[in-house]
């Protein structure tokens, strides 16, 4: 078993977590599987210059969720709650409204108890807040801005180094080294790396401007990236088959659901196909040069 980790205390615990919760009936050389801290690979976002200074500490970046927090959506669920709390409207503003509905938001998902914050929202006004928070992931972290899932190239190649690695001992006839990988990151290294491999794309970006248009929008963050949401690559040996390149075969699940190929819109495909649809990604992304800032002086704005 190779476990890697985040430096961030709750992903070092929830890598042993995980480690106990296998059981002593898997035998990968005792309890104790030491951690490996690796935060180039985990948190790739912090070492990316281009994405920390053009996304990350860029207030322009942001300038749709900011239109939106001023948007006539999120005035009316604004002017509600004021009347609900008998408070001047003017004493209000959308961050105040966000903390009162992620409160509400945590209590249900945690505890599993109504708090009285949600009193204050309708099944509509929560639709605008979900579109709120799904406007800020889809810029910092989604498809608003290139470098946010180039950023996580360096990722996606090192899963195909292991998977390569397997293939490679399976053929030579070698035990499997590391039969099982676990990577434990965050929310913000799984939905980059996610629209790098293309998923939950829609048809139109995610603005402050088309709210009513997104109601079947694919990129909903809380369906992407819940609580201990997860990416399972399968690797398996097909030992009858009538080709070679149909030797070895992949399943992708997120949050523990088969996830349809973009290639072929299939739950399964060879291996030889998968690494040929990522093609570019595999030989053509590299995290140094994407990663650093551009040596002309223009604005942060032009940029993005």
């Amino acid at each position: 078993l190779a476990l890697a980790s985040s430096s961030k205390h709750r992903c070092l615990q929830s890598g042993a977590a995980f480690r106990r919760g296998l059981g002593p009936t898997l035998d990968f050389g005792g309890d104790e599987v030491e951690v490996e801290v690796n935060d180039s690979l985990m948190r790739f976002f912090d070492h990316c210059a281009k994405f920390v200074a053009l996304v990350e500490e860029n207030d322009a970046a942001m300038c749709q969720v900011n239109a939106f927090k001023e948007g006539p959506e999120m005035k009316k669920v604004l002017e509600k709650v004021a009347t609900a709390l008998c408070l001047p409207v003017e004493e209000l503003n959308a961050d105040l409204v966000q903390v009162a509905f992620l409160t509400c938001s945590y209590e249900l998902a945690i505890k599993n108890v109504t708090s009285p914050w949600c009193s204050l929202f309708s099944e509509e006004d929560a639709k605008v807040l979900e579109y709120l928070n799904d406007l800020k992931q889809y810029w910092k972290r989604g498809y608003g801005y290139d470098i946010n899932s180039r950023s996580s190239c360096n990722l996606f190649q090192d899963i195909f180094q292991h998977l390569d690695k397997a293939v490679e001992e399976s053929k030579s006839s070698k035990p499997i080294s590391s039969p099982l990988i676990v990577q434990v990151g965050h929310a913000e290294t799984l939905q980059p790396l996610l629209a790098l491999m293309g998923y939950f794309k829609d048809d139109e970006p995610l603005l402050a401007t088309n709210y009513a248009r997104h109601a079947q929008r694919k990129f909903r963050s809380g369906r992407i990236v819940p609580y201990a949401a997860n990416l399972l690559f399968v690797l398996y040996h097909c030992e009858h088959v009538n080709a070679s390149q149909h030797e070895y075969q992949v399943q992708l699940l997120l949050n523990e659901k088969l996830l349809p190929f973009h290639h072929s819109n299939e739950t399964t495909s060879t291996y030889m196909d998968l690494k040929d649809y990522y093609k570019d990604i595999l030989e053509n992304c590299h995290f140094k040069e994407e990663c650093e800032l551009p040596k002309v002086n223009v604005t942060a704005v032009d940029e993005l």
